[in-house]
């Protein structure tokens, strides 16, 4: 029987998941020796050759079609190739791509910027500073932080990612592989732990003891690091994420970063919070932060901003910003092409109720997914909030110990059956759909996660 082929002058429908062939088929694999010859060595985490995306599906190269729960690392959230968004490119390829937003001016940014300001928490006067990525806004807050406080140290949290560029790598303390290496990175960074209610330093049930979990974190911040080693006045910024991500979607305490606020403030310490992943309404609100009842006075963001168009941006209190000219710049933030992506970004976010759909959809995704744990002792763990939701893979329920292999054959498996998924912290597979997603869609997605978790026992 001849192998069913998709033909080159129609295009299929991206509706559902569909494998022709066991990926990596033929053309997929040229395609990897290529990668494999003409590119560095990077993170490659499953053998996918995109070719073509719409809405939640994505086509390989050998006309494979795969349910997306992982969105580019939480980059597409309205999907691919969203209408608006891209109209709106096409509309500005045609007038002007590129003109150093830093050097000159055009009304394109200030839009960008007017539009970021209107989303994010607090109600002081905020200015906005584009970049490139996540680690490129980290980079820019870490000098905002040091220009302002003229202080020159950090303090950031086990299991936080921030970037790999040298300034947020010393931020970072997610997985060993991403500082082997690259020392002496920035100094004068310290690391503490996270208030991980799953598994911690301090050995509580986080779920059942948060204060104390919260109590103790902030007890060995103040009494073991603040009066040991790091004097408040060396001490610039607490740089934390409100749900770490590549930590393993750690969600902490309600009131972990409340309190850790007000550590900060009764120090004269600045509070950066790290909203690359979590922000632009992946959680129900559209920045994490939110959920824990704080206004950051700096908030670093990448990822969905302009819907895969690569941009970064800082927004800060106006107070902190540069007092000099020329103190920090770059070439491409802002970019015109970014910047519009950006706008229509957020004005689709806006008029499709985007934040509705998370909320309703994120219940019924964790109901779902808490249905597998119920099914699987394998599942340790199931947490998230909104559409930012991951499963933990233990040996043992009662000790809680990771089951990595299982976690990277349930990854694979589940590609295999047409879902994509990405792996996080120790043991986990995150899922991050987009943000427009269909209890349909979801359905089918806890189908091919349910037989990939089934043939990987």
């Amino acid at each position: 029987m001849m192998e069913e082929k998709v033909s080159n002058n129609k295009e299929q429908n991206l509706d559902s998941i569909k494998i022709r062939i066991m990926p990596p088929g033929p053309e997929a694999k040229k395609i990897i020796d290529s990668d494999s010859e003409f590119l560095v060595t990077s993170t490659k985490s499953l053998p996918l050759v995109a070719k073509r995306g719409r809405g939640s599906f994505v086509e390989d190269a050998d006309g494979n079609v795969f349910l997306d729960f992982a969105s580019g690392i939480s980059v597409t959230n309205l999907g691919h190739i969203h209408p608006y968004v891209t109209a709106k490119v096409e509309e500005q390829i045609h007038k002007l791509w590129h003109f150093a937003g830093t050097d000159f001016y055009y009304k394109e940014q200030v839009d960008a910027a007017r539009s970021i300001e209107s989303i994010t928490p607090g109600t002081f006067k905020k200015k906005v500073f584009f970049s490139n990525s996540g680690a490129e806004s980290n980079e820019a807050a870490i000098k905002i932080a040091k220009i302002f406080t003229k202080k020159q140290q950090f303090i950031s949290f086990i299991g936080g990612f921030h970037g790999r560029t040298q300034g947020a790598l010393s931020m970072t303390a997610s997985k060993a592989i991403q500082q082997k290496g690259f020392f002496p990175t920035m100094p004068g960074v310290h690391h503490v732990p996270y208030p991980n209610p799953f598994r911690n330093a301090f050995g509580i049930d986080g779920y059942e003891h948060p204060d104390e979990l919260v109590n103790r974190t902030l007890d060995f911040i103040e009494k073991y690091v603040l009066k040991t080693y790091a004097p408040p006045e060396n001490v610039a910024a607490f740089l934390v994420e409100p749900i770490q991500g590549e930590g393993g979607y750690i969600v902490p305490p309600k009131n972990f970063h409340k309190d850790l606020r007000k550590l900060a403030d009764e120090n004269n310490i600045l509070v950066i919070m790290d909203e690359v992943q979590s922000g632009m309404g992946r959680t129900g609100k559209y920045f994490a932060s939110e959920h824990f009842g704080v206004e950051p006075e700096v908030i670093t963001i990448a990822k969905a901003v302009a819907s895969g168009i690569p941009m970064g941006a800082v927004v800060i209190n106006s107070r902190l910003d540069f007092p000099e000219s020329g103190l920090h710049s770059n070439t491409f933030g802002g970019n015109v092409l970014a910047s519009v992506a950006a706008t229509a970004t957020i004005e689709t976010m806006k008029k499709e109720k985007i934040l509705d759909n998370v909320v309703n959809q994120g219940i019924y995704f964790k109901k779902r997914l808490l249905e597998l744990k119920d099914k699987y002792s394998s599942i340790g763990d199931v947490r998230g909030i909104g559409l930012m939701v991951a499963i933990d893979f233990v040996k043992d329920q009662k000790t809680r110990e990771p089951d990595v292999k299982l976690r990277d054959k349930v990854e694979y498996k589940a590609f295999e059956n047409g879902l994509i998924t990405l792996s996080t912290g120790t043991s986990a597979v995150r899922l991050i759909p987009p943000l427009n997603i269909k209890q349909s869609e979801i359905d089918m997605g806890i189908d091919a996660l349910d037989k990939a978790i089934k043939q990987s026992l």
